[in-house]
């Protein structure tokens, strides 16, 4: 099962759960507006993705507001404190595979993979 975290006001979120509900693909849509990532789950997305920084959008409302491009940080306590700094939307298919926006091709990746344990 693949599972999305996102907003529901995100467009590129609302492009991957369509996405894969085109295809027939079971989701599970976490909205981080209503419950954040676990810590987790937010360490199995980094360690997928390449690392916390990959996972912060940068040029977010979010970002700006709090400064970031202007101070030293760590990614994932931010990420853990403001869930919102999230770059959408993160598509999680296993433990080990995640993509972070909207990557139709990993996207492609993970819906023949699910074809392929049914």
């Amino acid at each position: 099962m693949i599972q999305i975290f996102g907003s529901r006001k995100c467009m590129d979120t609302q492009k991957a759960l369509r996405f894969f509900k085109d295809r027939g693909v079971g989701i599970q849509f976490r909205d981080i507006m209503e419950k954040a990532p676990s810590p987790g789950e937010l360490d199995d997305v980094a360690k997928a993705v390449g690392g916390y920084d990959k996972l912060i959008d940068k040029a977010g409302k979010k970002a700006r507001e709090r400064g970031l491009a202007f101070m030293e940080y760590n990614a994932r306590e931010e990420l853990l404190q403001d869930p919102l700094l999230l770059r959408t939307p993160v598509v999680r298919a296993e433990k080990r595979s995640a993509a972070v926006g909207a990557d139709e091709a990993t996207w492609l990746s993970f819906t023949e993979n699910e074809i392929k344990r049914i």
